[in-house]
């Protein structure tokens, strides 16, 4: 059972952002932040590198990307030469999710990523159905990847984009963008204005969720042609859900104590308070937020926006 309550645990009575009535917790205040907090160079550099050995738990458990999705991004991607496929740079690939989704619609694909951990799950990771289309893997980071310039018509950054510095990524996508090529900046997020689903994410210490009005930062070189917002759902049984923090920057960085107490809080909130039976399959809500971005020197028709805005943000520090 988890510990006795104290007033920071997210279940406390005291808090008076949550409310005695089950299932009924009110959406707290839309964030004012602008960008990720990480508190130093150190401490994102440390998140960071929490990921280096989670590609099998993160593969497993983090979300795969929709064909919706999938079929937005590609319409903007030019074509390749007759019988040539378009060539995709996956930058921050991890373990290679939309990587061999792109693989899977046709792609010439490099995932490219600092983790060589996360790529040898990225090599391992061919999805059933793939044939024999090969997935390139290339270890370096997404400021100065090393890859010859004008060699790709899409270049696609995943649940990433927040870790990179963004004046050098950027400088570097627009030197790696073949003509009319485009930059795809996605990012799959809790559906916090559901209430059990930020009060979820804020137990989780889930980092990926957006302000409202929300937009990457990005270099000069780069300019907006697009955003959109697509809403679905991941069906998960209750342990995927609440291995699923383990995934998260924060669980994992945390003391073995604080990290055992946010898996029993979630083990707590999903079968007593919400009432779910251990291994019940729940349908977890996400939104999958879309940016996508031309070089400034392309004219081009101005940005369109689809859906709504994005996400509210849970309290805590915002990195994934």
């Amino acid at each position: 059972m988890p510990d006795a309550l104290n007033p920071s645990d997210p279940r406390a009575p005291s808090d008076p952002r949550i409310p005695s009535a089950p299932q009924t917790p009110p959406i707290p205040p839309i964030s004012s932040r602008d960008a990720p907090r990480f508190g130093s160079a150190e401490r994102k550099s440390a998140l960071a590198a929490a990921f280096q050995e989670q590609g099998e738990d993160y593969d497993r458990l983090r979300p795969g990307y929709s064909d919706v999705v999938l079929d937005e991004v590609l319409a903007q991607v030019p074509a390749g030469s007759s019988g040539v496929p378009a060539r995709a740079i996956d930058l921050g690939a991890g373990t290679g999710k939309l990587s061999w989704a792109l693989v899977g619609r046709g792609l010439e694909v490099t995932a490219v990523d600092t983790s060589a951990a996360m790529l040898d799950t990225a090599r391992d990771g061919r999805p059933t159905g793939e044939g024999s289309a090969p997935l390139t893997t290339h270890l370096a980071s997404a400021e100065s990847t090393g890859l010859p310039a004008g060699s790709a018509e899409l270049v696609t950054v995943a649940q990433a984009w927040h870790w990179f510095d963004a004046e050098a990524a950027s400088a570097e996508v627009v030197r790696l963008l073949a003509p009319g090529g485009v930059l795809a900046l996605v990012w799959n997020m809790l559906d916090v204005t559901i209430p059990w689903v930020h009060r979820l994410s804020r137990i989780m210490h889930a980092g990926d969720i957006h302000r409202e009005d929300f937009l990457p930062t990005v270099g000069a070189g780069l300019e907006l042609a697009g955003r959109s917002v697509h809403s679905w759902e991941d069906p998960m049984p209750t342990q995927d859900v609440i291995d699923l923090a383990r995934t998260r920057s924060y669980v994992i960085t945390a003391p073995e104590e604080r990290r055992a107490k946010v898996l029993a809080n979630l083990d707590w909130y999903l079968h007593e308070h919400l009432g779910h039976a251990p291994g019940t399959t729940i349908g977890v809500p996400y939104r999958t937020d879309v940016f996508l971005y031309r070089p400034s020197s392309q004219r081009g028709t101005p940005p369109t926006v689809h859906g709504e805005p994005g996400n509210r943000e849970p309290e805590g520090e915002r990195a994934d």
